[in-house]
């Protein structure tokens, strides 16, 4: 039974993160009925990895990536979604290898998916540099679906220590939107290549909607 024992833990830690909020919403004040989770996060990633992957021209196993993009965030499960601005990038390392660790150990093929994790998070290969990318674009595109809703009132982040960020105040100074201010402050920060900025400006002067739904 210890099979099916440990394949009902991992569905178990998965279940955690389905009522797990994104931090980075409660932080903005994110004000809406509803608000992803780290769960919804993960999905999300997944699908703009197999679309770019349709899209552009990418020499990379698309699958292996999907299956990094899975596990990246379980960890979440354990030590909660901790954001930069809360955490030093060498805490919160540590603080995800020992979960991953506890969570895969006792499964047959757990140091097969502890070594995607760590691939995953050393980004050197082309997938965990692609996944890395996903990961981020989806978290901007998310931003672009709250502010076009109306979600977050600038005027009303007096708990929110991100806000003071000295690159976000010189960003939202300059009259840039939310969205279009966490975009700009990720490209900055994050090794997007050329197919996934294109994408991120085109969410800026189109915003994130579909004629499928």
């Amino acid at each position: 039974m210890s099979k099916a024992k440990n394949v009902i833990g991992i569905y178990s830690v998965a279940c955690v993160l389905i009522d797990r909020i994104r931090t980075g919403w409660k932080d903005w004040g994110v004000a809406r009925e509803r608000v992803e989770s780290v769960a919804e996060h993960t999905f999300k990633e997944a699908m703009l990895a197999i679309s770019i992957d349709s899209e552009y021209d990418y020499d990379i196993d698309i699958f292996k990536v999907v299956y990094m993009i899975v596990i990246h965030d379980i960890a979440e499960a354990l030590i909660g979604d901790l954001t930069p601005f809360q955490i030093s990038k060498e805490e919160k390392k540590k603080l995800e290898h020992e979960a991953i660790h506890k969570i895969f150990k006792d499964l047959l093929k757990g140091e097969e998916i502890i070594a995607l994790f760590f691939e995953f998070d050393e980004r050197k290969t082309p997938e965990a540099k692609f996944a890395y990318m996903c990961d981020k674009l989806e978290c901007d595109l998310q931003c672009k679906r709250y502010d076009m809703e109306g979600c977050v009132d600038l005027n009303n982040q007096e708990d929110n220590e991100t806000f003071y960020n000295e690159r976000v105040q010189e960003l939202l100074k300059e009259g840039n939107s939310w969205s279009d201010m966490w975009i700009k402050f990720d490209m900055e920060r994050v090794p997007y290549d050329e197919n996934f900025k294109e994408i991120l400006q085109y969410a800026m002067e189109n915003g994130v909607s579909s004629e499928l739904v």
